[in-house]
């Protein structure tokens, strides 16, 4: 019995282990969006981390045009790099589970 709890306490551990891994990973991992006309494009880390932003001239001439911009096209790349970032440590998250039985929500 200790055996199995002592193998299963160094599985979570070896798993948060592979999650820091992952979250250090996924700075690498970037993301790019671009507004409908290609106007505007930005790049993200997995870790929604804003790497650049590429405006395009016409936009600097209307504050409000660029403002709502800015706003959509974070906002989709966000939702984007929120994706993997979520789907990336899930994978390592279950992969890393111990069987315990009736702790089957993972799978």
């Amino acid at each position: 019995m200790f055996g199995d709890m002592m193998g299963m306490m160094g599985k979570l551990k070896e798993t948060q282990q592979k999650v820091e891994d992952t979250k250090k990973r996924l700075d690498t991992v970037l993301v790019d969006e671009s507004s409908n006309d290609g106007k505007l494009k930005v790049t993200l880390t997995a870790n929604r981390a804003i790497k650049s932003i590429d405006i395009n001239d016409e936009l600097l001439e209307d504050k409000e045009q660029l403002e709502d911009y800015l706003i959509l096209t974070l906002n989709k790349a966000i939702e984007k790099a929120t994706s993997v970032n979520e789907a990336e440590l899930a994978a390592v998250a279950k992969e890393g589970m111990p069987n315990i039985p009736g702790m089957d929500m993972f799978k």
